[in-house]
């Protein structure tokens, strides 16, 4: 079977190795080892040292030397708008306070569908829609892709508040 153990991120695909695509949802776009069948019929072993987020454009690299594009497939998000930016801001922060993974663009957020935080986030004024589009949340503040930094961590001397 091909393996494979290595993403490279979409800035930096070389789209000539490219010799299929796989479209994933959000949430299997978050994966460490897993047999995986691409749109076309390549079928390889995703095998990572780590569990990391497949993006969108990202490209998971074989052991052949051939590239897999991931694309993000479309799902039911909700669509949040507000009549400001202050208002969308305030709505960003009680999204961020539930630990939900959120995208977020200039004029909207989208979440998964969810139907507690969706009459919560009426209930604080949003506009909703339901919509049908690819999920491209945000990543997490201490997701990165820096190099090894386990020796060096940021503490800092005040309280949380």
């Amino acid at each position: 079977m091909i393996h494979a153990t290595s993403i490279i991120r979409r800035e930096n695909v070389d789209v000539d190795r490219i010799v299929d695509v796989i479209t994933l949802d959000h949430g299997d776009r978050h994966r460490r080892r897993i047999v995986l069948n691409a749109d076309g019929g390549t079928t390889f072993l995703l095998d990572l040292a780590k569990a990391d987020v497949l993006e969108d454009g990202d490209a998971i690299c074989l052991d052949t030397g051939w590239l897999v594009e991931v694309r993000a497939a479309p799902e039911r998000l909700v669509e949040i708008r507000a009549e400001d930016p202050v208002e969308l801001l305030t709505l960003a922060w009680h999204i961020g306070n539930r630990h939900v993974p959120a995208e977020i663009t200039r004029a909207a957020i989208y979440i998964g569908y969810d139907h507690v935080l969706i009459d919560m986030l009426r209930g604080l004024g949003a506009q909703i829609d339901i919509v049908e589009r690819p999920f491209r949340p945000v990543r997490g503040a201490y997701h990165h892709h820096h190099g090894d930094h386990s020796e060096s961590h940021h503490h800092h001397e005040h309280a949380h508040g």
